[in-house]
C-alpha cells in the first residue's frame, strides 16, 4: 500500500498521498472526512496540467503538514525551474496555502489548478460504493465553489473559497499566473463543511476562526495537555519516544460527541473516528494515571446513551452500554444500526470497572453517586439480558441478524472465536474474558455499594455472586489436557478450546485461581503465543492461526498492555517485563506510534515487526499502551488516599522517573531502575 499522510482534529481528518493530493480509493478512506462523511473525494494539484511530486513532506503537528513539490517526473528534479510549497492545517475547517516559486532569472507564465470533487460518501460506503439516494448540487460564485448533498432532512455541504482571484468551474479552481524573476505567489484555500443530521438538527458547522488563530489555539491546547500529564525522565530513548508520541496522539484523537461538550477519545484513524464503548473504556483505563480528564466525560456520555428499551435492530437492551455511535447517512436512515449500536457484550461490565477505577484514582464520589442508577442497571444486565442461557455466564448472540455483529467480544471479526481445529462454534457464545469482566464488575460494584451508595446488603450479594462465578468459571473453562483456559463456551456448554491471548485479560480481572496462574503465564510467554514482539491473538498451530489474520495470529499492542497488567497483578514481574520490553522495542519501528496491530511472525524470522496492511494508526488504545506499561512497570496502584509504588522494570529500561502523577493524593513522583 502506498504511503499516506494524514492530519486530524478529533473526528475530522484528511488523508492524502505524499504530495498532498487526494484521489478516491476503493479500499482506503482517502479524502477529507468529518462525522463519518467524506467532504472532499478529490483534491489534486497540477501546474500546466502536470501532477507534482514530493521532494519532501513534513508532519509538523498532528493538525498540520507541509509538502515541498516540483512538477514532472522524478528524473526532472535536478533542474526544476518552479517549485510549490503546500502548507495545510485542520482545526474546525481545512485550510491550505499554496505558494508557487519561480527559480528562474526571467518571468514565467503558468496555470495552477486544483481539481475538486465531493462525493459525500458515508464511511461505510468506501469499500462498497453505493448509488447515492439523495441529490447533489454544485454552484459557483466569485472565488468560491459550493458542493451540497441533500436527502430529506439529511444535509452536507462543502464550500471552498480562495483568497486570490480564481477561475471557478464545476470541477475545480484555476489560477493563470505570471511570476516575476525569482518571484512567488500565494493563495489561501479555505474549506468549510456543514453537517446536519437526518432529523434536521445541525450537528456541527466548521468553526469560523481565522486559520492562524485556530492553529495557535491548537498548539496552546496541545502544550497544556502535555504539560498536565506526568513528566517522564528515563534512560530508554524508545520508551521516551513512545510515551511522548502517545500523549500527542491521544490529544489528536479527542472529540466532542455533543456540541460544546467535553472531549473524549475516538477509537482510531481512519475507520473508527467516533465513540466506541469498548475502545474508549480501555483507553481511559490505560490513560487514567496520565490524562484523567478524558475519563469523566466518557463515563457521562456512555451513561446518557445507556440502553433503556429493547431494540433488535440496534442490539439494544435495558442497562446495556453502547458499542458504536455513528453520524453518517447510513446510520441516519437506519441502513446501518449505529445510531447508536449496542452489539458488544463487554462494554457493560467494563463500564462499572472504569467507574470504580476512576473513583479509586480521583476520589470523585460525586460522579459515582450521580451514576449509581446506571451502574446498577449495568450490573443487572450481566445477570439478565447478558445471561442468555441462564447458566450464570455472559453470552452473546446478535438480535440484528441482517447486519449486526456476529462476534460481540473484542475479537469481533467473523472468525475471531474458534475451536482448536478451526471450526466455528454455534451461537450463543460465552468467551472467557467476558466472564472475567463480569467478575471484576461485581467485585468493584460491591466496593462502590459499600463505600459510596450506602447499601451493604447489595455489596454482600455482589460479592457472593462474584465468588460463585469465579468457582464455576475455574471448573468449566479450564482445559485439563492443555492446562489453560478455553477461549469460550459454545451453546451446548462444551469448551471452545483454542489457545488464545484472552487468558491474559483473565489475569487482569482477577478471576484466575492462584494455583493456575503460573500455567497461564507459561502459555502466554511460550513460543506458540509469544512472538518475541508480543503475545499473538491466537497461538501458532491452532486451526485458524494466521500471522496476518486480523484476530487470529496478529499482535495487538492494547491486548498486550492488559496482559502485562494482569501478569503483574499475579506477581509475574519478569513475564510482564518481557512484554513491556517487546512492545517498546516494536514501537521504535513505527516511529514511537504503535499501530492497531502488527503481524505475528516470530521475531527471529523477521528481525522487525511487520506492519498489518490496514491497521488503524493512530489508534487510541494502542496509544494508551505505553502509558499502561509505564504504570505496570512502576507498580502504581491507588490505595485509599495514597499511591503505592512498587517498581519492577526490565534492565533495558534503565532508570525511570515519573513526576507529578495526579490523583486523590494531589501530585506524587515515582521512580525505579531496571532489575529484571
Amino acid at each position: 500500500m502506498k504511503q499516506l499522510v494524514n492530519i486530524l482534529d478529533g473526528n475530522t481528518f484528511l488523508v492524502s498521498d505524499t504530495s498532498g493530493d487526494v484521489d478516491p480509493s476503493p479500499s482506503f478512506p482517502t479524502g477529507l472526512f468529518s462525522f463519518d462523511t467524506r467532504f472532499l473525494s478529490k483534491w489534486e494539484l497540477t501546474v500546466d496540467g502536470e501532477r507534482l511530486h514530493a521532494l519532501s513532506f513534513d508532519d509538523l503537528q498532528y493538525f498540520e503538514s507541509r509538502f515541498f513539490l516540483v512538477p514532472g517526473e522524478p528524473t526532472h528534479y535536478v533542474d526544476a525551474k518552479v517549485s510549490v510549497i503546500r502548507h495545510r492545517t485542520i482545526g474546525g475547517s481545512f485550510d491550505e496555502w499554496l505558494t508557487v516559486l519561480n527559480h528562474q532569472e526571467e518571468p514565467v507564465e503558468l496555470t495552477v489548478r486544483v481539481a475538486i470533487e465531493c462525493d459525500f460518501a458515508d464511511l461505510f460506503e468506501i469499500k462498497d460504493v453505493q448509488e447515492k439516494a439523495g441529490k447533489t448540487a454544485i454552484s459557483q460564485a466569485e472565488n468560491e465553489l459550493r458542493f451540497s448533498y441533500e436527502r430529506e432532512t439529511f444535509r452536507r455541504e462543502t464550500v471552498i473559497s480562495s483568497s486570490e482571484p480564481a477561475q471557478v468551474d464545476r470541477t475545480g479552481m484555476s489560477f493563470p499566473l505570471r511570476l516575476d524573476p525569482h518571484g512567488s505567489w500565494t493563495t489561501h484555500l479555505h474549506v468549510k463543511t456543514l453537517v446536519q443530521s437526518a432529523g434536521g438538527q445541525d450537528i456541527r458547522e466548521s468553526l469560523q476562526r481565522a486559520p492562524s488563530r485556530a492553529v495557535a489555539q491548537m498548539e496552546e491546547d496541545l502544550t497544556e495537555w502535555v504539560n498536565r500529564a506526568p513528566k517522564l525522565n528515563c534512560d530508554s530513548e524508545p520508551l521516551d519516544e513512545a510515551y511522548q508520541r502517545s500523549l500527542v496522539d491521544l490529544a489528536a484523537l479527542r472529540y466532542s460527541p455533543l456540541a460544546g461538550g467535553s472531549k473524549l477519545p475516538t477509537a482510531g484513524l481512519p475507520w473508527f473516528m467516533t465513540l466506541f464503548g469498548r475502545d474508549s473504556i480501555f483507553t481511559c483505563l490505560q490513560a487514567l494515571p496520565f490524562t484523567p480528564e478524558i475519563v469523566e466525560p466518557t463515563l457521562r456520555i456512555l451513561a446518557v446513551k445507556q440502553g433503556a428499551t429493547l431494540d433488535d435492530f440496534r442490539d439494544r437492551e435495558p442497562g446495556k452500554i453502547l458499542h458504536e455511535l455513528r453520524y453518517g447517512e447510513s446510520a441516519g436512515f437506519e441502513e446501518q444500526p449505529h445510531s447508536p449500536y449496542y452489539g458488544a457484550a463487554d462494554t457493560t461490565p467494563l463500564f462499572v470497572v472504569l467507574l470504580d477505577e476512576y473513583e479509586r484514582w480521583s476520589g470523585d464520589v460525586e460522579l459515582v453517586r450521580l451514576l449509581e442508577e446506571e451502574a446498577r442497571a449495568a450490573l443487572a444486565w450481566i445477570d439478565t439480558y447478558g445471561d442468555l442461557l441462564g447458566s450464570g455466564y455472559v453470552w452473546y448472540e446478535r438480535r440484528n441478524t441482517r447486519n449486526g455483529l456476529e462476534n460481540q467480544c473484542w475479537k469481533d471479526s467473523w472468525d475471531g472465536v474458534s475451536y482448536r481445529d478451526g471450526r466455528l462454534p454455534d451461537f450463543p457464545r460465552a468467551t472467557c474474558e467476558l466472564q472475567g469482566y463480569a467478575y471484576d464488575a461485581k467485585v468493584r460494584g460491591a466496593r462502590l455499594a459499600r463505600l459510596v451508595w450506602g447499601d451493604p446488603a447489595y455489596a454482600d450479594r455482589l460479592e457472593r455472586e462474584a465468588a460463585d462465578l469465579k468457582a464455576r468459571f475455574n471448573r468449566d473453562f479450564w482445559v485439563a489436557d492443555g492446562e489453560y483456559y478455553a477461549l469460550g463456551l459454545a451453546a451446548d456448554g462444551g469448551q471452545v478450546d483454542a489457545l488464545a491471548s484472552n487468558m491474559g485479560h483473565l489475569l487482569w480481572s482477577g478471576i484466575v485461581d492462584e494455583s493456575r496462574a503460573g500455567k497461564v503465564a507459561e502459555h502466554l510467554l511460550g513460543p506458540r503465543l509469544f512472538s518475541g514482539w508480543g503475545v499473538r491473538t491466537l497461538a501458532e498451530g491452532e486451526g485458524r492461526y494466521n500471522p496476518i489474520g486480523y484476530h487470529v495470529g496478529t499482535v495487538w499492542p492494547f491486548d498486550n498492555s492488559f496482559i502485562a497488567w494482569g501478569l503483574r497483578r499475579y506477581g509475574f514481574e519478569r513475564e510482564a517485563g518481557l512484554i513491556a520490553d517487546a512492545m517498546i522495542h516494536a514501537a521504535q519501528y513505527f516511529q514511537g506510534r504503535l499501530p492497531e496491530a502488527f503481524a505475528g511472525y516470530d521475531r527471529e524470522v523477521t528481525k522487525y515487526p511487520v506492519q498489518y496492511p490496514t491497521a488503524c494508526s493512530p489508534q487510541a488504545w494502542s496509544s494508551g499502551t505505553p502509558l499502561l506499561l509505564v504504570r505496570t512497570m512502576l507498580g502504581l496502584e491507588p490505595h485509599e488516599n495514597h499511591l503505592v509504588v512498587d517498581p519492577a522494570l526490565p534492565r533495558s529500561f534503565g532508570r525511570i522517573e515519573l513526576l507529578d502523577i495526579p490523583g486523590r493524593w494531589g501530585r506524587i513522583d515515582a521512580s525505579g531502575r531496571g532489575r529484571i
